[in-house]
C-alpha cells in the first residue's frame, strides 16, 4: 500500500534534465515502445495533485509530453480525485483532448481516500474511508458522474477497502464478522457508487478495479475478488514488491508480484490485464525486479506509479529502458508459454492461519509455484497451504488427485484445519490429531539460524518418513513424506494474525521470514519434494527463483546480494542459450552450472 501524500516542487529546467539523464535518445525509445506495444505496453498514472499543477498551462502540458516520450509511455491514467482534491470537469475535458490529440490513450482514475471535507474518514488504524457513511457515498458518486463522460475506461486505485470500526459501522455489521460485513458493503457500493453512476453517464465506459499486492489480507478489509471480478469489466494487479530486505513496505519478496497477478488471473480470467508497481522503497534493481515478475505473471501492460517519479527521476528508469526489449520479448514468450509448476491452492476469501504469504517464500526457494483459486484437478503436483482448508470438499479432491497419479504437498496448518483432517493425516502417515504447540528453533539440523524458525504444531510420523527434523524428538519434524512418496507435509509458519498484531502491521509482512535462512541442504530437500520425477533437479541457495515456461525455457533470477552457483541437472543432454545475454551464451550437457552475479537473471532456452 502506497503512502497518500504528494508534494511536488520543480522547475521546467529540472524536468528536462530528468529526461536527459537517460542515455538512450527519447525518440528512439518511444519508437521501440510503439513497436513492442502489442507485446508489452508502458503506462503511467498521473495523480490529481500532479494534474492540478501540470495541466493548467500549455507549458506544463508540453513538459508532461516530453517526459512521456522520454520514457516510452503510450497510455496515461488521469486521476480525477485524491485526498480531497477534485479535478474540475473543464480541466479534465481540456487535458484529455490534449493527450489524445498527441496520440496517447487515456483512462480515468480515482483514489478513493478521504481528505479535507470530502467523505468521512474511518475510525481505526488505516487512513481509509468510512464507506458506511452516506456523505462518503454521495461525494464519490458525484465525482464519478462528473468525470465518467470523458473516458473510455476508468480505474479505481488501491483503496476500495475499509478498516473502519466506528459506531456507525459496528451497528451495520451486526453479528457478521468484520470481513463478511466489509465484503458485502463494498461489493454493493462498488456497483451503486462507482460502476452504475459511471455507466449511467457513459454506457460504454470500461470500469477496472486495481488490487494492491497484499492478497492474503484482501478479505479482511472488504475486497471480495470473486464477486468484484464479476462486477468490474477488468482488474489490474499490484506487483509492487519493492525492497525485500527493508521494513518500510514490509519485507515483501519479489515473487509476491507474480503470485498476486497469477492468483487474480485465476479468479478473473481474461479480465486481468495490467500489472501496477511503483518506485517507493526501491533501489534501481528492486524497481526492475518488479517489471520482470510482472511480465512472467502474464502482464501485457505495466502501469508505473506514479508520473511524479518521472519528474524527480529514479535510477530504476534507466534499467527499465535498457531491458525493455528483453521484457517485451519475454512477454511475447509468456503469452504462448505461461509459467507452469506446482499448483498452490488458495480459494478466494480464505484465511491463512500461520501461512500468511507462504507462497511468496516457496517461490523464493526456487519452486515454480503457480497460485490457483479453484482446486487444480489436472495438476500433477498440488500444494495445499492453510488457505486451502477453506474448501470443505478438499479430502475428496485429494483422493481423486492421488488416484490420478498426482503428488500432494500440504502444510501442518492445512492438515490441522482441513475438514476430514483425520482421513488426510492417514494418507500422509501423520499422527492425528496434531498437537498445537508453538516452538521456536534457533538451529536446523545443527545449523545455526540467523532468524529462528517458528512452528505451530508438533508433527509426528505415523508411518511417514521424516526427511528433515529440528531436534531429536519425533514431534520436531519439519518435513515428512508418506511411504509411497505421494503425500508430503511441511511444518511451516511464516506469519499469523498475531504476528501482525504484535508488530503493529496490518497489510504486509511484519518481519523477515526464517524459511529463507534455512541451510542449503534443507532448501534443496524442500525443492526436491516439489519437483516432478522426470523434471529438472535444481541445487541453489534461497532467494533464487526458477520459473518454467513449459516448452519455451526456464527463467532463473538471483535475488541475493552476493554471487551464487546454480546447478541444473536435466533428464537428458541439453543445449541451451541464454536469451537475456547481450552476446551468445550457450550451455550444454546433462548438468549445467550457472555462476550468477548478484541480482542477475538468465532465460535458458533450447530455441
Amino acid at each position: 500500500m502506497r503512502s497518500l501524500g504528494f508534494t511536488l516542487l520543480f522547475s521546467v529546467p529540472f524536468l528536462v534534465s530528468a529526461c536527459n539523464r537517460n542515455q538512450q535518445p527519447a525518440d528512439d525509445f518511444m519508437k521501440l515502445a510503439l513497436e513492442q506495444k502489442q507485446h508489452l505496453r508502458l503506462s503511467t498514472y498521473i495523480t490529481a495533485h500532479t494534474v492540478s499543477q501540470m495541466f493548467f498551462t500549455e507549458q506544463g502540458r508540453r513538459e508532461v509530453l516530453s517526459l512521456l516520450h522520454c520514457y516510452g509511455i503510450t497510455k496515461v491514467y488521469f486521476e480525477v480525485y485524491r485526498e480531497g482534491l477534485v479535478i474540475p470537469p473543464g480541466l479534465i475535458s481540456e487535458s484529455v483532448q490534449f493527450l489524445k490529440k498527441e496520440g496517447f490513450e487515456v483512462s480515468g482514475g480515482i483514489a478513493t481516500v478521504p481528505g479535507n471535507n470530502f467523505g468521512v474518514k474511518g475510525e481505526g488504524p488505516l487512513e481509509w474511508f468510512n464507506w458506511q457513511n452516506k456523505k462518503t457515498q454521495n461525494d464519490l458518486q458525484k465525482v464519478m458522474e462528473e468525470s465518467a463522460p470523458f473516458f473510455d475506461s476508468f480505474i479505481v486505485d488501491d483503496f476500495l477497502c475499509t478498516a473502519d470500526t466506528s459506531v456507525e459501522s459496528k451497528a451495520a455489521k451486526g453479528r457478521s464478522s468484520w470481513s463478511e460485513y466489509r465484503r458485502s458493503l463494498l461489493t454493493g457500493l462498488a456497483g451503486s457508487v462507482l460502476i452504475n453512476p459511471a455507466k449511467a453517464k457513459n454506457r460504454n465506459i470500461r470500469m477496472i478495479i486495481k488490487y494492491p499486492q497484499w492478497y492474503d489480507r484482501f478479505h479482511l478489509f472488504g475486497y471480495d475478488v470473486d464477486a468484484e471480478s464479476k462486477l468490474f469489466d477488468g482488474i489490474w494487479a499490484g506487483t509492487e514488491s519493492r525492497g525485500q530486505y527493508t521494513k518500510h513496505f514490509g519485507f515483501v519478496q519479489p515473487y509476491e508480484g507474480f503470485i498476486n497477478f497469477r492468483w487474480l488471473s485465476s479468479v478473473a480470467g481474461d479480465k486481468c490485464g495490467g500489472a501496477w508497481f511503483d518506485h517507493e522503497d526501491c533501489t534501481d534493481t528492486d524497481f526492475l525486479d518488479q517489471a520482470y515478475q510482472s511480465v512472467l505473471a502474464g502482464a501485457k501492460e505495466i502501469i508505473i506509479f506514479s508520473f511524479d517519479s518521472f519528474i524527480s527521476g529514479h535510477p530504476g528508469h534507466h534499467l527499465l529502458m535498457n531491458d525493455f526489449r528483453k521484457l517485451a520479448n519475454l512477454a511475447e514468450a509468456v503469452a504462448s508459454h505461461p509459467v507452469k509448476g506446482p499448483s498452490g491452492y488458495k480459494p478466494p476469501n480464505s484465511d491463512a492461519g500461520g501461512d500468511l504469504y507462504l507462497m511468496d517464500y516457496i517461490g523464493m526457494l526456487g519452486v515454480s509455484v503457480v497460485p490457483v483459486s479453484s482446486y487444480p484437478d489436472l495438476s500433477g503436483i498440488i500444494f495445499l497451504p492453510t488457505q486451502a482448508s477453506a474448501d470443505s470438499s478438499v479430502f475428496t479432491r485429494i483422493e481423486k488427485s492421488l488416484a490420478g497419479g498426482a503428488r500432494i504437498i500440504m502444510t501442518s496448518g492445512f492438515l490441522a484445519r482441513a475438514k476430514d483432517g483425520k482421513k488426510i493425516a492417514a494418507l500422509a502417515g501423520i499422527k492425528w490429531p496434531l498437537r498445537q504447540n508453538k516452538r521456536v528453533y534457533d538451529k536446523a539440523g545443527g545449523f545455526p539460524l540467523k532468524i529462528p524458525v517458528t512452528t505451530d504444531y508438533l508433527l509426528e510420523p505415523d508411518g511417514a518418513e521424516t526427511l528433515l527434523r529440528f531436534g531429536k524428538n519425533a514431534g520436531e519434524s519439519f518435513l515428512l513424506t508418506n511411504k509411497s512418496g505421494t503425500v508430503s507435509v511441511i511444518n511451516t509458519h511464516t506469519f499469523s494474525g498475531d504476528d501482525f498484531e504484535s508488530a503493529g502491521e496490518h497489510l504486509l509482512c511484519p518481519g523477515q521470514a526464517a524459511l529463507l535462512e534455512l541451510p542449503a541442504q534443507w532448501i534443496n530437500a524442500i525443492r526436491d519434494v516439489f519437483s516432478a520425477a522426470d523434471g529438472v533437479r535444481i541445487i541453489a541457495p534461497s532467494r533464487v527463483t526458477v520459473q518454467n515456461l513449459a516448452g519455451e525455457g526456464i527463467v532463473i533470477q538471483n535475488y541475493n546480494l552476493i554471487p551464487c552457483q546454480v546447478t541444473l541437472t536435466f533428464p537428458s543432454e541439453v543445449r541451451l542459450t541464454d536469451r537475456f545475454a547481450d552476446k551468445n551464451s550457450e550451455f550444454s550437457g546433462k548438468t549445467v552450472n550457472l555462476p550468477m552475479a548478484p541480482r542477475s537473471r538468465v532465460f535458458l532456452s533450447g530455441h
